[in-house]
């Protein structure tokens, strides 16, 4: 479904990626890994459209989006869920999820229940300003927010971060239920337990590149998983390139 080649992109004259490839097939789940600063942010950017400064390829179910503006490529069937969760405070739970199916015309109800359905505490909170939820609340609404729009690929940066254990496990359950209903997932995460539980392969971004791709199933047998980690995210690329 997406298929990402030699992708470079750049804030101002500071490149961010350098030659990245990855690729996600229709239905799977995939986790994007590294450590803070090594660009996992910048792909999603780049695969939404709003980093400008981008070039190689991304082909979205054949269709290259690399040129494409940020509203033609949700129209294409890919959401992202932002890090820091980003709502619209001073909106409401349902104004919020609203934004969020602006391009759909007469399926709002439907989508409310199918959001709903995922989130029942998102429904007990429908009239609630956005503003004061709770972090767990806010990641859930990020998530509906993106659901909306009925995307074929979700692509979520992050959406662990910050949260209470339980509020963990209760959108860990839901992004298994998403995965198992079909829908494509490319998940960026720090965690690594989490991103091997839920992903069946996984990338290790370092410094804009890609250095290891594996199953996850592969890494999590690993003994020496988290010293293979560590000495990834403190080589250089071409090193880390050649880490067994």
């Amino acid at each position: 479904m997406l298929r990402v080649s030699d992708l470079s992109a750049s804030y101002g004259a500071a490149p961010v990626l350098q030659g990245v490839s990855l690729h996600v097939e229709k239905g799977e789940t995939v986790a994007l890994l590294g450590p803070n600063g090594a660009g996992k942010s910048t792909v999603m950017a780049a695969l939404t459209g709003t980093i400008a400064q981008r070039s190689g390829s991304i082909a979205f179910d054949q269709r290259e989006l690399v040129r494409e503006p940020s509203h033609a490529i949700v129209a294409a069937g890919v959401a992202l869920v932002p890090e820091g969760r980003l709502v619209f405070a001073p909106f409401t739970v349902e104004d919020n999820l609203r934004l969020g199916a602006i391009r759909l015309n007469g399926e709002l109800r439907e989508r409310y229940g199918y959001v709903y359905g995922l989130f029942p505490r998102l429904a007990e909170r429908r009239r609630q300003v956005a503003g004061t939820l709770s972090g767990g609340e806010q990641q859930m609404l990020a998530i509906g927010r993106a659901l909306m729009s009925r995307p074929r690929l979700l692509l979520l940066d992050e959406p662990f971060l910050g949260l209470a254990p339980l509020v963990v496990v209760e959108i860990r359950r839901a992004l298994e239920r998403l995965r198992a209903s079909g829908l494509t997932l490319l998940i960026v995460e720090q965690k690594l337990d989490i991103a091997l539980a839920l992903a069946r392969r996984a990338y290790v971004l370092i410094k804009g590149r890609v250095v290891l791709e594996e199953t996850s199933a592969a890494l999590a047998r690993r003994t020496d998983l988290s010293e293979l980690y560590f000495a990834l995210a403190t080589s250089s690329p071409a090193s880390a390139g050649s880490t067994p």
